[in-house]
């Protein structure tokens, strides 16, 4: 009988089994990892342990993967499944030799060696048993618990009191047919490769655990020695005519104000929460790009998430999603707002600190909040904070608020030794909770403070809301990024290290809008997303099914063919599903008649949907452009198509913060699928088929309301050439609203005053705000822009601005 079949092994892995819920990580190791079912595998564990091999057994039968237990047979040859480092360690006396081990991985070299076509993948396999990183001031339960590598009677204590929490994390394959054909097949390589494993063992337990847990008062008063914050409170005492007692003590408070005070037990109660609360809210939570990031933790980044920020419910999945990915919570930056009882303590003990709206003309506080945020990137904790400052009130992605940006660039100028990478996070909900007093704010209602009432008013409220969506976008390296922005950086602050350098705005304004651009990359594209853009665009909000479903499935396939992308998602399925998924969440209605079912949007939430559709409006504006160009422009050619896209794309990028490095090839791109779909039919100019014309009709549509924006402002500049900022944006502004009036335009993105601030900016960059040089330029696309408006659109845009003009 094998030891795996005897009944003290069966016994020991039945009683576990009561005590311990495993979790893998990542969750899909064939798709995250790239292992290759097709060839032999062989488990690499840290340390010899018979509940470590039982929990893997549990995980790698679900998973389909070979069992630990059963022995590889490759070429006559049997060796064990499972490869440890270490043997295992009795409860007194020394740790068993691990030599057996290690001529194990000698004998699968030496098979290499004897057969070329054999590739045996060496799988790492980590297990955890609870995720305490300790405290710097070490417990007694940290020596019971939290050892890394504990005796037997330790470790059932752990399975008792943490084996709730036992993760199974499977990293990369390493391949033995490399190593052997470039390292060769000696005893050497066989040390080499242990040495490298168990490298790899020490990263993966602080990616998975994060750095120790500072005392909270210890850290308050090594901050207050800091050099800065010294200096800071000696100018305080002078200004403010107090004691430098005083101010110390002052500063001990804002400190107490803003740090996080993590706590791992909290973390272990809230996972319970969370997992009930996204099973009952969600059907799934969609993750991409995670493995990247879980990677640049294990290289030692310190690393910066930088979401969007649509719900409240950000903070909590971001963090949720992180942990059951193998790697650490982030401390967030919340707003002050949220620091009202009991949110704000819970907040606080789960990692968030806290931030003022503002830190205008308080010296000390800013000392204060830099110093600990240095503190946090030097002891090597990740951090999250969003730029938008605020959560978006109409789907879109706000301008970027730059203040913590340029704190961490600044962190990176005073010498923080590890690389800082700034990950931008795409968040995305097929409901948002919030949706309803967004639009009651931007009708003008105050918004209401924050508090308790409010959060269980939103549980109370829990249902059936779809998925969400977490995708992790191009990851931006701080110092990667300034040595392509300023490759003489570090020489300017050696000449001058205490004076802020002349280029450290305009580096910090190009970065956050880097940020932006790489959120929007990142973008995920669901069934109430896709389907609110349809039907959007349409006069009544509605289609016949069959015409919706084939209009989805054209968007599926310019988004698949040509991926705006590598770290976009697009759904699964065909338009079908997608318009099943959304009759499912009750976000569109069907009516039935002898002749069809019509889908649509009912007029109560048709504002509402609006948000979805501006999640993605920015995958889909430039095909709804050139579509646009091609039912409104008599022959109209690929080089028309190319000048109009080139016009256009500057102000499409600063509003939808577009990262398409090549727009004229990318609008040649679009052009070719056309054809292919048979859209169009190209000579020396394109024709549109007679049966596709509804579907370029449609898809045009997207832009209808961004042209009309555009529309009013180069008219207004035609007859205004030298029109200030600010009265540009109130004319537009002010036009924007009549415009709605008259024709029943109810986007709130059409109203928002912040978006003609933002197009008045780039008019400036672009030229057209400076002098009359740029006239023949501004009349060439205010009559592009013309030319793809509707009449009755245009009509009153042009008797508008001649009526302004008159005022």
């Amino acid at each position: 009988m094998s030891k795996k079949d005897s009944l003290w092994f069966k016994s020991l892995r039945w009683i576990q089994k009561q005590f311990v819920h495993t979790v893998v990580v990542p969750h899909d190791p064939f798709e995250d990892l790239d292992l290759d079912p097709s060839k032999p595998l062989v488990y690499v564990m840290k340390t010899e342990s018979v509940s470590d091999i039982a929990a893997l057994s549990e995980m790698t039968g679900k998973l389909g993967l070979p069992s630990p237990y059963d022995d590889l047979e490759v070429n006559g040859v049997s060796t064990p499944r499972v490869v440890c480092l270490e043997g295992s360690k009795p409860l007194f006396g020394e740790r068993e030799s691990a030599e057996e081990y290690l001529h194990c991985f000698k004998r699968l070299l030496s098979v290499h060696k004897q057969n070329p076509d054999l590739d045996i993948q060496l799988v790492p396999v980590s297990t955890y048993w609870g995720r305490t990183p300790g405290k710097e001031d070490d417990t007694m339960r940290a020596a019971v618990l939290e050892r890394q590598n504990p005796t037997w009677l330790r470790k059932c204590l752990m399975i008792v009191f943490l084996g709730r929490h036992n993760f199974v994390q499977f990293s990369s394959a390493v391949s033995l047919r490399y190593m052997a054909d470039e390292h060769g097949t000696d005893k050497r390589i066989a040390q080499k490769l242990a040495r490298v494993a168990r490298v790899h063992f020490q990263r993966q337990r602080k990616v998975m655990t994060g750095p120790q847990l500072p005392n909270r008062q210890a850290l308050f008063h090594a901050l207050l020695k800091s050099d800065s914050i010294t200096r800071a409170i000696k100018e305080e005492a002078a200004n403010k005519k107090i004691s430098e007692a005083e101010a110390r003590t002052k500063a001990m408070e804002y400190l107490d104000e803003v740090a996080a005070d993590y706590s791992d037990s909290l973390i272990r109660i809230a996972e319970r929460f969370l997992t009930w609360l996204w099973n009952k809210l969600y059907k799934g939570i969609a993750i991409r790009g995670a493995e990247q990031v879980r990677q640049l933790h294990h290289d030692g980044h310190e690393i910066v998430y930088v979401p969007c920020h649509r719900s409240h419910m950000d903070y909590l999945l971001l963090s949720y999603i992180l942990y059951y990915q193998g790697m650490v919570p982030p401390h967030i930056a919340a707003g002050i707002n949220l620091n009202f009882w009991p949110a704000g303590p819970m907040f606080r003990r789960g990692g968030a600190f806290f931030i003022r709206r503002s830190f205008r003309g308080n010296k000390l506080y800013t000392a204060v909040f830099r110093e600990y945020l240095d503190q946090l990137f030097t002891k090597g904790y990740s951090v999250e904070y969003f730029t938008e400052g605020g959560r978006s009130r109409t789907g879109r992605l706000l301008a970027p608020k730059t203040g913590m940006i340029a704190m961490t660039l600044n962190s990176v100028l005073r010498g923080v030794e590890r690389p800082v990478t700034l990950v931008p996070v795409y968040l995305g909900y097929d409901h948002v909770m919030e949706v309803a007093t967004y639009h009651k704010e931007l009708s003008g209602k105050k918004k209401k403070k924050e508090s308790v009432w409010q959060v269980f008013g939103a549980i109370r409220k829990l249902g059936n809301f779809g998925q969400g969506y977490v995708n992790f976008g191009k990851p931006i390296t701080l110092h990667s990024f300034m040595n392509q922005q300023l490759p003489d950086w570090r020489d300017d602050l050696a000449q001058d290290g205490d004076q802020k350098p002349s280029w450290f705005t305009p580096v910090v304004n190009t970065l956050a809008n880097q940020v932006m651009t790489n959120i929007n990359g990142a973008a995920a594209v669901s069934s109430v997303t896709l389907t609110s853009l349809v039907l959007l665009a349409t006069e009544q909000n509605a289609l016949e099914r069959n015409q919706l479903e084939k209009q989805l499935d054209l968007y599926l396939t310019l988004l698949k063919d040509l991926p705006y992308t590598q770290f976009t998602s697009v759904p699964e399925g065909c338009g079908k599903d997608l318009v099943d998924q959304c009759l499912e969440l009750k976000k569109m209605k069907l009516d039935s008649d002898p002749l069809g079912d019509i889908v649509s949007i009912d007029d109560s939430i048709a504002i509402a949907m609006t948000y979805y559709r501006n999640n993605i409006i920015h995958l889909l504006v430039l095909p709804s452009l050139i579509a646009a160009c091609l039912m409104r422009k008599e022959q109209c050619s690929r080089d028309d198509v190319v000048c109009i896209v080139n016009d256009f794309y500057p102000l499409l990028q600063a509003e939808l913060f577009m990262g398409i490095e090549d727009p004229a090839q990318y609008a040649l791109s679009l052009l070719d699928i056309f054809v292919a779909q048979g859209l169009v039919v190209e000579t020396d100019h394109f024709e549109v088929a007679d049966d596709k014309v509804n579907q370029l009709l449609l898809l045009s549509g997207t832009i209808d309301e961004t042209m009309q924006r555009y529309a009013i402002l180069f008219n207004l500049l035609a007859v205004k050439p030298n029109i200030e900022r600010s009265e540009l944006e109130r004319d537009s502004h002010r036009l924007a609203q009549r415009l709605g009036a008259l024709h029943g335009i109810t986007a709130p993105e059409f109203y928002d005053k912040k978006l003609y601030a933002t197009l008045s900016v780039k008019l400036k960059e672009l030229g057209y705000l400076t002098d009359s040089e740029g006239c023949s330029d501004i009349k060439r696309i205010k009559d592009r822009a013309n030319l793809l408006l509707h009449p009755s659109i245009k009509q009153t845009i042009v008797d508008s601005v001649n009526a302004e003009q008159t005022v």
